[in-house]
């Protein structure tokens, strides 16, 4: 599978595929695509990826960052 592909799987999604991921790495059925984007995903998309309307931190801190603040309203 190459490039195309992907960016078709992410286009019939209604979304744009958000970052290069290695096409030189050959997959041998859509089920290794799939798992090789949800990597991607957890990996890059959702520990490194900063968003601006997060303050400009990836959304994995953001979520840190709301669960302690609500824990500390929980004992106030």
């Amino acid at each position: 599978m190459n490039r195309e592909v992907h960016v078709r799987f992410w286009e019939s999604a209604g979304l744009q595929c958000p970052a290069p991921l290695d096409y030189r790495q050959e997959y041998r059925d859509v089920t290794e695509v799939r798992a090789s984007i949800a990597r991607f995903i957890d990996e890059v998309y959702n520990q490194r990826r900063l968003h601006s309307a997060l303050g400009y931190r990836p959304p994995v801190e953001f979520e840190h960052m709301q669960a302690v603040s609500s824990r500390m309203e929980a004992r106030a």
